[in-house]
């Protein structure tokens, strides 16, 4: 599968490692990379510090961004080149369900319909599945100041809310991966076998880390 996709997305919840591996595979693959650029929007700092207030912000600054990259890969095309991505555009009522008010919600459903882009379908998506407890540890560990505020308990919902959207999801290969247990971005061991089963991998919905 990974030697013939195109466009991969890494994705998985705050603290799951998603930009650290999209990063590594793209470097291994030698491709362009679609980042998210979270110090670029100045409402994420007050939303973790007063979540009611700003989530509307925070999640039309990212959507906009989003789009303006999707875009870009939209009007150039692959065209023979890979790009590496860490995040799917599919997943972003995700946030605004968890996070908004009927109202808001409402408002961001209208420019989310109106706005997306016709971006390519991902060849291959990678999600990063963690616990609460486990991406709690690994955002204190990383030490961004705009996190400090993020609680377990907010952790505990979005992971909830990834596990579901992933449960249905059904638009590209999926390659689910048990970040508790395996840490492809810090351990070297733990790459190389994601790189061998991702070479190896043949079905639409693949498991790795999990018990047989």
């Amino acid at each position: 599968m990974l030697e013939k996709a195109r466009y991969i997305v890494v994705e998985g919840p705050i603290g799951a490692g998603k930009t650290s591996l999209a990063r590594r595979l793209g470097e291994h693959l030698r491709a362009e990379m679609l980042l998210e650029r979270p110090e670029d929007n100045p409402f994420l700092a007050r939303f973790y510090q007063d979540m009611e207030r700003y989530a509307l912000p925070t999640q039309l600054f990212f959507l906009f961004q989003r789009m303006d990259g999707l875009r870009t890969l939209s009007q150039e095309g692959l065209s023979g080149k890979r790009v590496v991505s860490d995040f799917l555009l599919d997943k972003d009522p995700l946030f605004a369900a968890l996070n908004l008010p009927d109202p808001e919600y409402a408002l961001y459903q209208q420019i989310y319909t109106r706005l997306k882009p016709q971006a390519p379908t991902p060849d291959l998506v990678i999600y990063l599945q963690a616990g609460a407890e486990t991406l709690l540890e690994r955002i204190r560990r990383r030490k961004v100041e705009a996190e400090r505020k993020v609680g377990e308990a907010y952790l505990a919902r979005v992971a909830d809310s990834y596990a579901r959207f992933f449960h249905q999801y059904d638009a590209s290969p999926l390659f689910i991966v048990n970040a508790e247990s395996l840490n492809p971005v810090d351990a070297d061991a733990d790459f190389e076998l994601l790189l061998q089963r991702l070479y190896a991998m043949r079905s639409y919905r693949e498991f790795f880390g999990y018990a047989e």
